[in-house]
């Protein structure tokens, strides 16, 4: 099921709590997956906003978690790729046990500096991401198209198999002039894929992404290790750091 997609003006939403019911909930990757919501309240997300869950046990004890968002939707719904963390309180939930019809609180749309809005300029956007991170890169890029942006945009995606690419197919669709996504399998590539297996290096970022002569937005999301160890590079690389936005989450 894929969403349409909006571009909200500049005065943002104030985060509010919300209930939302699970309308369809499926695998996206072996350890994630997706779930689309019905929200009533839900005011409408820009590209690259997060949100908080909260679930409430039985007992009245309380865990909540923060997510991006998984595309810059309408009023009334919401759209999340969750990865389970096998230690996690609320994460193997989501990722198992939600059926359709189950409510969970919702508390958003959160974040504004990372963020991408169509219609803010011609430069480049370089998006750079690790694993899950790519979540709310995704809004961006499917949000650009959905806009018929003329910005260029261009997305280097550091994944561990094919199997673990989230949004593959939505990503292959959105590939064109307008679009170019770059893989780096870090684990087991396709057969016939010309390109080492192995983490992302220094040389494959500058090779990959738009050059700092352009000046590109860049937007970086993963792990922290991944994050921080890019946006060195990016700026050795002569990225001003004016232009690099980052998100993170926990573990190296």
């Amino acid at each position: 099921m894929s969403a349409p997609f909006v571009t909200l003006g500049r005065s943002r939403p104030r985060p509010a709590w919300h209930v939302a019911t699970v309308v369809e909930a499926r695998r996206e990757t072996p350890s994630a997956a997706r779930l689309v919501l019905d929200v009533p309240t839900w005011p409408g997300s820009e590209a690259g906003a997060h949100l908080d869950v909260r679930l409430t046990a039985p007992d009245g004890y309380q865990a909540s978690r923060s997510y991006s968002i998984a595309a810059a939707t309408p009023a009334g719904q919401v759209v999340l790729a969750v990865d389970e963390l096998p230690d996690g309180e609320v994460s193997p939930f989501l990722v198992h046990d939600l059926r359709p019809g189950d409510q969970l609180e919702l508390h958003g749309p959160l974040g504004a500096f990372f963020v991408w809005r169509p219609g803010t300029g011609d430069r480049p956007v370089q998006l750079v991401a690790g694993g899950s991170g790519v979540v709310p890169l995704y809004a961006m890029a499917a949000a650009h198209g959905a806009a018929a942006d003329p910005a260029p945009f261009r997305l280097l995606y550091s994944v561990r198999t094919p199997d673990d690419v989230y949004f593959a197919d939505e990503l292959a669709g959105l590939a064109g002039p307008a679009f170019e996504l770059d893989l780096v399998y870090t684990r087991e590539a396709p057969a016939g894929w010309p390109d080492a297996v192995g983490r992302l290096t220094r040389e494959a970022l500058a090779a990959r992404t738009v050059p700092a002569d352009q000046r590109p937005h860049v937007y970086v999301c993963g792990s922290t290790g991944f994050v921080e160890t890019v946006a060195r590079w990016l700026q050795e690389l002569g990225h001003a750091a004016a232009d690099i936005h980052t998100e993170r989450f926990g573990g190296l």
